[in-house]
């Protein structure tokens, strides 16, 4: 793993935008490619942004059907699939044997429970789980901080996967939420935009600057504690 958190942009809309994160050194693009959503893109939108990109590209998709999700994430050269529904193991199965990518499943941890339960359904089928806060009535992107023990957090998740951390993150509080939870990557939309879908070139840049001095440490776990501690009785 690299010794400093990498970072994501995701939600992005505009070619501008796109340009400046990569220049920037982002080492992750986010694009929503399913229909519905705040930020969704139309997939030839979606192909004309990428053009001569160098931070890899990463397809963003809802309970999509494995036909589409393969089309969309060629369209846009992606390298990995971040899953934010309710997909399946049998669908994550069909969608790793179709391409070259990593898959990302999204865990909107309300509780321990909720981390639990989908690492235990498709923990060894996945790549990378990003965790983000839950709200109500919101699939994702909805701004909400992660409120839990980081500690259990990282005992909850395969140490071979990628830990992407979102939810609620800006340029005043990546440092503190970076020090807590120690991720892999750091994954940003709303916390860079001045206006929804439009991203502000400063807070970029200080969101990707403050990520880049942050230096990773080991996982704050002081002993090791089997599940049932974490969970509770079941």
């Amino acid at each position: 793993m690299a010794d400093r958190p990498l970072v994501k942009i995701c939600g992005l809309q505009r070619r501008e935008d796109v340009l400046l994160a990569d220049e920037l050194g982002a080492d992750f693009l986010g694009f929503v490619l399913s229909a519905g959503f705040s930020r969704t893109l139309p997939l030839r939108k979606a192909r004309s942004l990428v053009e001569n990109i160098q931070s890899s590209k990463v397809a963003v998709l809802v309970d999509e059907n494995p036909a589409y999700s393969v089309t969309a994430a060629k369209e846009i050269r992606a390298a990995i699939l971040q899953l934010h529904g309710d997909e399946s193991p049998a669908v994550i199965k069909e969608l790793r044997n179709r391409g070259d990518w990593l898959i990302w499943k999204v865990i909107r941890a309300k509780s321990m429970d909720d981390i639990h339960r989908i690492v235990d359904a498709c923990g060894n089928l996945v790549d990378g789980f990003l965790v983000e806060g839950w709200k109500k009535g919101v699939i994702g992107g909805g701004g909400a901080k992660l409120d839990l023990d980081p500690r259990g957090i990282h005992e909850l998740l395969p140490a071979e996967t990628q830990f992407i951390l979102a939810g609620g993150l800006t340029h005043e509080n990546v440092a503190e939420a970076a020090a807590s939870f120690q991720p892999d990557i750091l994954d940003v939309s709303s916390g860079v935009e001045s206006l929804q879908g439009r991203k502000d070139p400063e807070l970029m840049q200080h969101f990707i600057e403050m990520a880049r001095v942050i230096q990773k440490q080991e996982p704050r776990v002081t002993s090791p504690s089997p599940l049932g501690d974490i969970l509770g009785e079941h």
